[in-house]
């Protein structure tokens, strides 16, 4: 993927960007969920995980969850009727944060730092990676091609936000969404389901195109391509019997790819290029 639709929203905030890398933000998150031993509540098809101070400024700059509401100051929160203890340590600037499904997966189970865990009439309960993949699957059913499609692009340091409003499946940032604009337009494609396919005739990637044209955004297909005939899908190890194709697809322009008129000039005659000139001129007077 080029480098030719970046759209900085400042004339500094390229400089911001090269000095915090994405890399680097994503790292002091890493190590802040692994020391803090944040454990996130499965609810639904979202993972609510409380944060303080400088765990929501991480998750802010690295542009996981959204925060919803502001937790009391006190040993236990309510959420959607469902208790939630905060065990020993206790803070007056606790934030709740909504983790998407791709988001909560890729910290627990690519980057291994955060734990998800159920509610249940005996407490709290941990999962493991299996149990969280199989209540993912059956919320979501093109989660394995969602969830490889995201992490595809995450493992390379682009900010992934959903694309919904867009059309799109997602959109991809350079960065954070508050220094430069989101770049691409994100359509998953996935062989091994037929029935969610999308882009299948012309006027589908006319629509698309022009759609994410009219937004200054690329349009870009992940294409999700089993290794094998028959994957048994039922751990997430099977992630690794995929693999991800990209296919930039932008429309042509014919005025901008067009000879320019420059070159065909024969700089060693003059008088023959104003000759040439004057009767191109006398063709269009006519």
């Amino acid at each position: 993927m080029d480098r030719g639709g970046v759209r900085w929203k400042s004339r500094d905030a390229a400089t911001i960007a090269d000095a915090d890398p994405m890399s680097k933000i994503i790292y002091q998150l890493q190590s802040s969920l692994e020391q803090s031993q944040t454990c996130g509540l499965l609810s639904g098809s979202a993972v609510l995980i409380q944060a303080g101070s400088d765990l929501t400024k991480l998750l802010n700059r690295a542009c996981f969850g959204r925060p919803i509401i502001t937790a009391p100051p006190t040993s236990s929160c309510s959420l959607k009727g469902m208790k939630y203890k905060l065990g020993e340590q206790q803070s007056t600037d606790l934030q709740w944060f909504q983790l998407g499904m791709e988001e909560a997966f890729y910290l627990s189970y690519s980057l291994n730092c955060l734990s998800i865990c159920c509610s249940t009439r005996e407490g709290r309960q941990n999962l493991n990676p299996e149990e969280i993949w199989r209540h993912m699957k059956e919320k979501q059913k093109m989660f394995l091609q969602h969830y490889k499609a995201y992490s595809h692009l995450r493992a390379k340091n682009w900010v992934v936000r959903s694309g919904l409003q867009y059309g799109a499946d997602f959109v991809a940032y350079r960065h954070h969404p508050a220094l430069v604009h989101s770049e691409y337009a994100v359509i998953i494609s996935s062989e091994s389901d037929v029935r969610q396919a999308r882009l299948t005739t012309w006027s589908d990637w006319q629509s698309t195109l022009r759609l994410s044209g009219s937004v200054a955004k690329t349009l870009l297909v992940l294409s999700i391509v089993p290794r094998g005939n028959k994957i048994e899908e039922t751990s997430p190890t099977c992630l690794d019997d995929y693999d991800v194709e990209e296919f930039e697809i932008r429309r042509w322009m014919a005025e901008k790819h067009r000879e320019d008129p420059q070159l065909g000039k024969d700089k060693t005659n003059p008088h023959r290029n104003a000759l040439a000139e004057k009767q191109k001129n006398g063709r269009h007077r006519t």
